[in-house]
């Protein structure tokens, strides 16, 4: 859940990871008070421009986000009344007086009562210390077992003023071996202004994104730039663009039997969660966050995202995401 910012106008925005949130009729009931409350404060809005090519099964309801999609993890982090730092790169995890001692690249170590690990399951199987050896066998194949889609994601920024004369919102490409899907970003979200000039995204696909994985990203870039000119010709040169390398993007095979979470170490609590141990959507982080938080060990009072420091791509982002502590928890995501 990610929106970048264009460096010359930071209200022109464009959503580089999920899209909108699908709900299926299964979850609008057991999830229903998740999204009564996103609609209500305006966070999520019906999409209703449209998106060509879409999929949709009986019961499905879709939704935007008008301020971005990150303005939903914007919203539970305001909501946990965390303390919010940045740039802790989490290298390894023992076990003192029964207590998880978390160790980072700089600074001293820290202790916690709780820790919770979300980031994607190779940076977990890179941490060092006690965790390794905590990490049984069974538990090591169930973890190895989980696999993740990797690609692309463009984001192009223009000029007030200029015109992308299309009649769609969005657009699935099923022809390209490039290009998998195109989003004119403010028009999706309903937010189209004279003033603020259009955002459009562009999403690889996973063929491109496996090819492509070790190499310079401004290489990676002015290949689907020029893919882009052959779907859209004539499209305007943008005054910014940004480039994310999904490393870890979409899971393409959770761990079994995990329940949406994988207890480590009952007492103190030791806990992997995430889209690793459900699917990777809205829906799946609620359910492994639910898994997690009411397991009989967790007295987990919040489930804060933090970060180990390494973007989803695996790389140093360029503006570092959040983390998150509390005086007995520690909750570990990468952005």
């Amino acid at each position: 859940m990610s929106t970048a910012r264009s460096p010359y106008n930071p209200q022109s925005t464009v959503d580089l990871g999920a899209q909108y949130i699908t709900c299926t009729s299964h979850y609008a009931k057991h999830h229903q008070s998740f999204y009564d409350d996103l609609l209500a404060l305006g966070i999520l809005k019906p999409l209703t421009a449209p998106i060509e090519g879409m999929v949709m099964k009986e019961g499905d309801c879709n939704f935007m986000a008008p301020q971005g999609i990150s303005s939903i993890i914007k919203h539970y982090l305001k909501e946990s009344g965390a303390d919010v730092c940045f740039r802790h790169c989490v290298t390894q995890i023992n076990l003192r007086n029964d207590k998880w001692e978390v160790s980072k690249e700089t600074g001293p170590p820290e202790q916690f009562d709780i820790v919770v690990l979300t980031m994607p399951v190779p940076q977990i199987l890179q941490l060092q210390g006690d965790i390794a050896n905590l990490i049984s066998e069974c538990q090591r194949r169930q973890l190895e077992s989980v696999s993740y889609s990797s690609r692309y994601a463009l984001g192009l920024f223009y000029e007030a003023g200029t015109k992308i004369d299309v009649p769609w919102a969005g657009q699935y490409i099923t022809s390209n071996p490039c290009i998998r899907f195109i989003s004119i970003d403010n028009k999706k979200r309903n937010i189209e202004s004279s003033e603020i000039g259009p955002s459009l995204v562009v999403h690889t696909t996973v063929p491109f994104g496996v090819t492509h994985l070790d190499h310079h990203t401004e290489d990676a870039e002015e290949l689907i730039f020029q893919q882009l000119e052959a779907i859209l010709p004539g499209l305007p040169r943008p005054v910014a663009t940004r480039c994310q390398k999904w490393r870890y993007s979409q899971v393409t095979e959770a761990a079994a039997h995990s329940h949406g979470q994988l207890t480590l170490h009952p007492k103190p609590f030791l806990v992997c969660g995430g889209d690793a141990f459900t699917e990777s959507n809205f829906d799946g982080c609620i359910t492994s966050a639910r898994g997690s938080a009411y397991h009989p060990h967790a007295s987990v009072t919040h489930l804060l995202p933090i970060t180990r420091w390494l973007d989803r791509n695996g790389s140093p982002p360029s503006k570092p995401a959040p983390c998150c502590q509390r005086k007995r928890e520690l909750h570990v995501i990468s952005g």
